[in-house]
């Protein structure tokens, strides 16, 4: 009787509907002044992959892979990958906090005028926090609703030290038809790229509570400086997908080279 009804209930889940696929795939457009781009995040498990336009209209691509808690770095055009760990990038985070240590007493040591502009020219290359100290963690007030896309979305007014430094427009994951635990490997690769680039962590997409970011949910824009000009991220589509196991596995021939050696976001 017991196999009969396993045999039943069986036959029952073949006939009904299969979800679209497991994974997410989402597709965003990044403007920075006159220059925009397209990039597609592909989400599935433990697993995330990021793609966005290379140097020379190449492709470069960062994998993760939260159970072994590694990330490439895949240069299509150079058909070369680098490789980070968890035990690597403890290592870098503590090189990092060395270096920085390092550069603020040689600041304190500078006339004022040209620390100042030492400060500054490193800030224009996105290395703020190596030599001043970092910046405090972003604090978000709410400043009322926006549309993004076909999104009504809930927006906020990113501030560090006072000064207002980003904005963002989030929905609850349901409004795209998924659940929060749909994005968790987003805040481990958050987290993972946060001790490489404390300076950047935060404008990394990923998707969590109030508590953790500073606002809930899926962030559908984001707008934040990048140096001189502005960088507005947008997303476009969303989609259940499924994926072949190969786009979370490295390519077949590719070069590995030291971490740093030209590939990067």
């Amino acid at each position: 009787m017991l196999s009969m009804a396993l045999t039943a209930a069986a036959l029952a889940l073949l006939g009904q509907p299969q979800p679209a696929g497991a994974g997410i795939l989402i597709v965003e457009k990044t403007t920075t002044g006159t220059t925009t781009q397209t990039s597609q995040v592909q989400i599935e498990g433990g697993r995330m992959r990021v793609e966005s336009p290379g140097r020379a209209g190449g492709q470069q691509t960062i994998i993760f892979d939260g159970t072994k808690q590694v990330m490439w770095i895949v240069d299509y055009t150079k058909k070369t990958y680098s490789e980070m760990t968890k035990a690597d990038v403890d290592r870098a985070g503590g090189q990092l906090g060395g270096a920085m240590a390092q550069m603020q007493d040689q600041l304190k040591n500078m006339p004022p005028e040209q620390r100042a502009m030492v400060e500054k020219m490193m800030q224009g290359r996105g290395m703020t926090g190596m030599g001043a100290p970092p910046p405090q963690k972003t604090t978000y007030r709410p400043a009322g609703t926006d549309k993004v896309g076909k999104w009504t979305c809930s927006k906020y007014d990113g501030y560090q030290d006072g000064q207002k430094t980003s904005e963002v427009c989030a929905v609850a994951p349901d409004a795209l038809g998924f659940a929060m635990s749909d994005f968790d490997i987003s805040r481990q690769l958050g987290d993972f790229l946060g001790k490489l680039m404390p300076q950047n962590s935060e404008r990394v997409f990923r998707v969590g509570g109030a508590e953790e970011q500073g606002f809930s949910g899926v962030p559908v824009r984001r707008v934040f400086s990048t140096g001189q000009a502005q960088t507005t991220v947008e997303l476009t589509d969303v989609s259940r997908q499924s994926f072949p196991a190969s786009i979370f596995e490295l390519p077949a021939g590719f070069q590995k080279e030291a971490f740093g050696g030209g590939a990067r976001r």
